[in-house]
């Protein structure tokens, strides 16, 4: 008998376990569209990777977004203007540019950054992939590095008369990997935070105590100027001056009798 009622328990219990347990969602619940878009650097609206962005502007409106890169990605841009059906006179050119922390211009390696609507064309596509963003960089690099990174979208030439029209934006941006052994290497901290319009950026206090005070020395040479190139540069130039001076002189006086 009490084997049996063992033999039920186990059965039991197997079959609990033997219950898949409900798939969790790999992808996290996709981010609310967005409807806006800044005028400036300090007001560009955050976007993010596969986040619908559905926006009303007029015709010589500049708009801006931003968004957050890191090391490995290639940011894809894609931007698809609905122009107004009626009232256009003319072609229109439009761009679209993506800037780092800050403010240097990235190049585009994909994609139709400049293109040329006709007359009566329905909508203008504009692309901009980047390079891949890089984990470290020399200083005079202009390598994407990771941290916030701002687009803007804008009409570089239009009719005088079209300006004002009505039309529709759609923005999407998508993220893939690239080549994470392309290098080796590792940046401290983003290149620039996370645009925060309004609030005061508050600094760590300093670690050296404040009743520290420094060593004294018996000489000091804070009133020497930093010597560097230009000062050799004039003192020889000073020296080479004078020297020709005193030799065109000795060539132009009066030789005396004897």
């Amino acid at each position: 008998m009490r084997i049996k009622q063992l033999a039920l328990a186990g059965a039991v219990v197997f079959g609990v376990a033997a219950v898949p347990a409900p798939a969790l969602a790999d992808d996290p619940s996709p981010a609310p569209a967005v409807n806006t878009a800044g005028t400036s650097f300090l007001t560009a609206v955050p976007i993010t990777a596969n986040q619908a962005v559905q926006v009303g502007a007029v015709t010589g409106d500049y708009l801006y977004w931003q968004f957050t890169a890191e090391a490995g990605q290639r940011p894809d841009l894609t931007a698809t203007v609905a122009l107004p059906d009626k009232g256009r006179s003319g072609d229109e050119s439009w761009i679209v540019e993506v800037f780092d922390g800050l403010r240097r211009r990235q190049a585009c390696v994909a994609g139709e950054q400049s293109p040329v609507a006709a007359k009566d064309a329905a909508q203008v596509t504009l692309g901009c992939r980047l390079r891949q963003v890089r984990s470290w960089a020399e200083p005079q690099d202009g390598d994407p590095l990771p941290g916030t990174y701002y687009v803007r979208l804008s009409s570089t030439k239009v009719p005088e008369g079209d300006l004002g029209l009505p039309l529709k934006v759609s923005l999407s941006l998508a993220t893939p990997k690239g080549d994470l052994d392309a290098d080796q290497g590792e940046l401290a901290k983003p290149l620039v935070p996370n645009n925060q319009p309004g609030t005061v950026l508050t600094t760590p206090a300093s670690s050296v105590s404040p009743s520290a005070e420094p060593e004294k020395s018996s000489f000091s040479a804070d009133w020497l100027p930093d010597f560097s190139g230009r000062w050799f540069w004039t003192v020889g130039g000073g020296i080479l001056a004078a020297l020709t001076g005193l030799f065109g002189f000795s060539l132009t006086r009066r030789r005396r009798r004897v």
